[in-house]
């Protein structure tokens, strides 16, 4: 395995740069996973409910691993229980932008800095309990 350069490295150790890094990969592959359940025929809502799946699952051991270093399997029920209450802000977020007089594509982009926020400080310290082991 290739060792990566020295600024990689350093930047690697801070826990919110390898969220954000892992948090991209995961929304690659849950996209792959979309439009692969969409070219094989399946309904929009059954391909999101198959993207939803298994990126939870994929997002809780990538995360879980890499992120926050914390593999303890007894951590999904809360991981789940995160993503319902980001999912609640997200639905509370758009609903709030469309009664100010937006549409639904713009309530959703201004809801995704929130979601990246409470995404963050929940796993961190909800699910796996600001357990990483960063200096940060």
């Amino acid at each position: 395995m290739m060792a990566l350069p020295a600024p990689l490295r350093s930047a690697w150790r801070h826990v919110l740069v390898r969220y954000v890094v892992v948090g991209v990969a995961n929304t690659c592959f849950s996209y792959l996973i979309y439009a692969l359940a969409l070219a094989l025929g399946c309904s929009y809502p059954i391909a999101s409910l198959i993207t939803l799946t298994a990126g939870i699952c994929l997002s809780f051991k990538t995360q879980g691993r890499f992120v926050f270093r914390n593999m303890r399997h007894s951590l999904f029920g809360r991981f789940v229980v995160s993503w319902v209450l980001i999912y609640l802000s997200h639905v509370g977020v758009v609903a709030l932008c469309l009664h100010l007089g937006f549409n639904a594509f713009i309530g959703g982009a201004l809801a995704m800095p929130s979601n990246v926020i409470a995404g963050f400080l929940l796993q961190r310290y909800f699910v796996f309990g600001g357990q990483s082991r960063d200096p940060d």
